[in-house]
């Protein structure tokens, strides 16, 4: 580097400057009094503030290559690919896209050219379940930070899945979230000055959303939240929940929200995939968060379907599976299957009794409160039997939850909440508990205590034949499991088998275990249990035991089960270790069924056809109620319209009809034989408005906002930007190649990708991916050709972490003074002389960096100041004093041309040292390029600006001084000997 002393000065962004013995790259946001400052060839890690009346700070000049760092031919590629990987700071339209660890798909930038549009984010991203709410979510996220528009985040969500989010922040966007929990509170609150709050407006935080609800901290979170807040599973903000603590943790959530709503400068992302519940009243709460008017207009009118588009992003996979046909990992189609099995009769034995006893219990009832009660005690125990005989025994045991109610109202409200899946209930992953039976037996007339002990040696019979029930011998669901889950195993898939109950899920856990590793078995298989009796971080443990590596670094087993509650039904991804998912328990709610297969059935996931097996007994009218009335009509509705829809309102209603049908059916009066028909109409009547809605739908869906948006032409832009950050091919030839060079022992594998040895890289190096991958990743690392990689191995993707290391050692090794670090560990040199016969004349090659201020016009009409880096290859024949421009094509085709002869190394020296005194010659066409680049890279914002709406006024970009020359590399053409006789 070179320094020239001047006056004091304000410098502009992008500007180099010398400060404290090294070169920086002036940021926005310095003024004269204080420069912010990255490092030359530094991350954003190394930012530092520095002031110039205290320290000398003068202009700097990037200094030329000097003629001792010779390379071979591969020096040019390297370095400039480690180069364009390292770029955060893109000169692109989406800012955000250089710095984030993710690869977006084309339709995961609508949602954010969606968000461009406003003035204030309001979003409810509604996509199916696995195709990326949470990267959509986040991509507007970093964008929102990155342009300046949003000086904070806050995500609200369930506390099973904050760990999950901050995990995500920080390894896709680089956002360091601080998990704000009642298991955290005591230690930020410890760290938090006295009198100052654990918020700031500018910091960024995962908080749980009923922690923060509670007025003890609910009034210091509104005071100093962030001006971004992510709503995760917002759908449980608006539950039309009505009864005891759950009405109250509902209304306070929806308290929340709305007030965090109020504040009309605030950004805000609603997230779910089931925004209406077929309740209409919740999803109006719900999107009059967004807009107030959203609360009352007509939505069965255009213009307020295009009122709601202008807020409101939903695809399902049809719509976006043509993204993947590029070889990433998102399953071209899921297999689903109903396996039946028939009960066996002492199983059939004992549900006719019970069977018996509702119809007995529920006619006999004394007054309206105690039909409605008995009538839920009934179904629960009907339920928990077809679950498992080990529900059936604790439900027996446990008194029921109706029992509290003072009215019939709040009986079935209480009872729907506990014993059916209503689609507008609050987040599963505590509602797996065993429903219970237990009521208070009415006394006699007489005083007499005789039908009362008639009634508990009945309930105490029952549980004696329900323990007898246990086992595969007599339990048919469960030896029709063991068999499918082995089946399902040699075929080489890993399954998840989802129970409603805990009882159930680990008494399914425990004969597994037993059946699958009987004495003399060839092949073990691991089994784990996860319900609601665990805490959140005990289920991601309980997981990583099953999945992970051990302790002594040995691979998790192939043969792995999980059985689960649906605590993990929502929110967790499981899609890298499982693919196939059996429904053990049939959900009263379609939505509950897709929730579960979306834990595997999702982007990442490597398994091209994914399983989806659903068990019911054919013989158990409960099941074939469920699977008629629900499960197969949505199914139905689904392939016939291609268009997914919430069951109804009416579908409580109609459920309990059919089940009053199954109940009371017996010994009937001729007035109940006619009401089996009327039970029978009002299930017609549910799947006929069914079919309405999701008729409806499908021709609202054609005014959605997102459909406006040309998919492809945001395609465009992005690949342009992917080009000018580094193509996947380059991204995974540069480091196998780098990695090679430092002793790293690439080896192929079979499935496309390598694995690399760390044990012999540079330490810094070393250290640094070890602290990516965690202290127990696999070794040797596995790089993986695909855009994502399992916990603890590597993606060979620009933003993966370890590629980004390597690109980042290779870097800085190069930008060193030579000398500095060993030989080998300077894989990528700055210039190099190659005898090619891939040129006619002398051609010299230069890899040039050029820096840009970008002025971009912020949503309340200020201008703001980016800094941008792009890297371009440029290449001329002849000499520096009359050069002959190559076009970029043949500039880009040199990176591969290979040596043909060797070169002296003291005329190689020579030769150089004469190109690179010569290079101000050509300074006044490089600068011509970098106006030219900045031109062509405004027109790029201008378009996308264009297509979100945003603001064009003040829009400019404008290069920074000289461009940077990194590397000058000299190919001189080899002379072609004839071959054969006579040469």
């Amino acid at each position: 580097m070179t320094t020239a002393a001047q006056p004091s000065r304000q410098y502009a962004v992008g500007s180099l400057v010398h400060a404290r013995g090294r070169e920086w790259v002036v940021l926005p946001d310095s003024t004269p009094d204080l420069l912010v400052l990255r490092p030359l060839g530094g991350a954003d890690d190394d930012i530092a503030g520095v002031l110039p009346g205290l320290e000398t700070v003068v202009p700097a000049t990037f200094a030329p290559p000097t003629p001792s760092d010779l390379g071979d031919q591969q020096a040019a590629r390297l370095l400039r690919t480690a180069l364009r990987i390292g770029f955060r700071s893109g000169a692109g339209p989406f800012r955000a896209l250089a710095s984030i660890a993710v690869d977006p798909r084309p339709y995961q930038l609508v949602p954010l050219l969606m968000a461009l549009r406003q003035d204030t984010v309001r979003l409810l991203i509604a996509d199916d379940v696995g195709i990326g709410k949470t990267v959509e979510a986040g991509l507007i996220a970093a964008e929102l930070l990155a342009q300046g528009d949003a000086r904070g985040l806050v995500v609200l969500c369930s506390p099973a899945l904050a760990e999950q989010w901050r995990a995500e922040l920080y390894g896709k966007f680089g956002v360091d979230a601080r998990l704000v929990l009642p298991s955290t509170i005591g230690r930020l609150e410890r760290e938090t000055p006295y009198g100052h709050s654990v918020f700031r407006p500018d910091g960024a935080y995962v908080v749980s959303t009923d922690f923060i609800k509670s007025p003890r901290h609910r009034e210091d979170f509104l005071r100093n939240c962030p001006d971004l807040v992510i709503v995760d599973e917002a759908h449980s903000c608006v539950s039309d929940t009505t009864v005891g603590a759950s009405a109250r943790s509902s209304q306070q959530r929806y308290a929340l929200l709305r007030a965090l709503a109020d504040r009309t400068d605030r950004h805000l992302l609603l997230v779910t995939a089931t925004p209406h519940s077929g309740k209409e009243e919740p999803f109006r709460r719900l999107i009059g968060l967004l807009d107030d008017r959203l609360a009352a207009v007509p939505l069965d009118t255009d213009a307020g379907r295009r009122l709601l588009a202008e807020f409101f992003v939903q695809r399902r996979r049809a719509d976006i599976r043509e993204d993947f046909q590029d070889g990433a990992h998102f399953p071209s189609s899921r297999d689903t299957a109903e396996t039946a099995y028939t009960l066996h009769r002492d199983y059939k034995r004992l549900l006719d009794e019970v069977l018996s006893y509702a119809r007995e219990t529920v006619r006999a009832a004394d007054g309206a409160l105690q039909q409605r009660q008995r009538w839920w005690s009934t179904l629960a125990l009907l339920r928990t039997l077809s679950s498992s005989p080990a529900a059936a025994v604790q439900s027996l045991n446990t008194r029921a939850g109706v029992e509290e109610a003072d009215t019939p109202a709040e009986a079935d409200r209480t009872g729907e909440r506990t014993v059916s899946d209503p689609a507008d209930s609050e987040t599963p992953e505590s509602a797996d508990a065993v429903p219970g039976t237990r009521l208070p037996a009415a006394a006699a007339d007489d005083g007499d205590s005789e039908v009362d002990d008639e009634e508990r040696a009945r309930l105490i019979a029952m549980v004696e034949s329900a323990k007898k029930l246990y086992g595969p011998t007599r339990d048919a669901k469960l030896k029709k499991l063991i068999t499918t889950v082995s089946d399902l195993l040699d075929q080489g898939y890993r399954p998840i088998v989802f129970c409603r109950y805990i009882a159930t899920a680990d008494y399914v856990a425990d004969h597994l275990k037993k059946v699958l590793n009987k004495k003399g078995t060839e092949h073990p298989v691991a089994v784990a249990s996860v319900t609601g009796e665990l805490s959140p971080d005990q289920r991601v443990t309980r997981i990583a035991e099953l999945t992970g590596t051990d302790e002594e670094g040995n691979p998790a087993p192939e043969r792995r089960v999980l059985v689960a509650t649906d605590c993990l039904s929502e929110g967790v991804n499981l899609q890298e270790s499982f693919d196939a998912v059996l429904h053990y328990d049939l959900a009263w709610n379609p939505t509950r069924h897709e929730q579960r297969e979306g834990r595997v059935d999702r982007f990442g996931q490597r398994t091209d056809v994914v399983k989806a097996l659903t068990l019911y007994g054919a013989d158990n009218p409960v099941d074939g109620i469920v699977l008629n009335v629900l499960l197969r009509k949505h199914e139905r509705i689904r392939r016939v319209t291609g268009i997914s829809v919430p069951v109804p309102q009416e579908s409580e209603s109609a459920m309990q009809a059919v089940f009053e049908g199954l109940i009371l059916r017996g010994e009937r009066s001729a007035y109940e034989q006619e009401g089996l028909f009327a039970q029978e109409d009002v299930a017609e009547q549910l799947e006929i408005a069914w079919q309405s809605s999701a008729e409806r739908e499908k021709r609202h869906r054609s005014r959605y906002a997102q459909l406006t948006i040309k998919k492809d032409e945001v395609a465009a832009e992005v690949d342009e930007i992917r080009a000018a950050l580094g193509t996947g091919e380059e991204v995974r030839d540069f480091t196998r190649r780098a990695l090679s060079a430092l002793r790293g022992m690439p080896a192929p594998t079979k499935q496309g990708g390598f694995t690399a040895h760390t044990d012999a890289l540079p330490q810094g190096l070393r250290d640094t991916i070890a602290h990516a991958l965690g202290p127990r990743h696999p070794r040797p690392v596995v790089f993986h050709d695909a855009p994502s990689a399992p916990r603890g191995e590597a993606a060979l993707t620009r933003t993966d972490p370890v590629v980004a290391a390597v690109a980042r050692f290779v870097l800085d090794a190069a930008l060193d003074d030579v000398g500095k670090v060993p030989e080998w560990q300077r894989p990528a040199r700055r210039c190099g002389v190659v005898r090619t016969t891939a040129v006619e004349r002398n051609t010299t090659l230069l890899l040039v960096r050029h820096r840009f201020q970008l002025n971009l016009p912020a949503r309340d009409g200020s201008v703001r100041e980016q800094l941008a880096e792009d890297a371009r290859v440029v290449a001329y024949r002849g000499k520096p004093d009359a050069p002959d421009w190559l076009p970029e094509d043949e500039a880009l085709a040199l990176l591969d041309a290979r040596a043909t002869q060797n070169t002296d190394p003291k005329f190689a020296t020579e030769h150089i040292a004469g190109i690179l005194a010569a290079l101000s010659a050509i300074m006044p066409e490089l600068r011509a390029q970098s106006a030219e680049l900045g031109r062509t890279l405004e027109a790029s914002h201008r378009r996308v600006r264009t297509a979100s709406r945003a603001r064009l006024a003040g829009l400019k970009v404008v290069p920074q001084g000289d461009p940077d020359i990194l590397g000058v590399y000299h190919y001189r053409p080899a002379p072609t000997f004839p071959q054969g006789v006579g040469a």
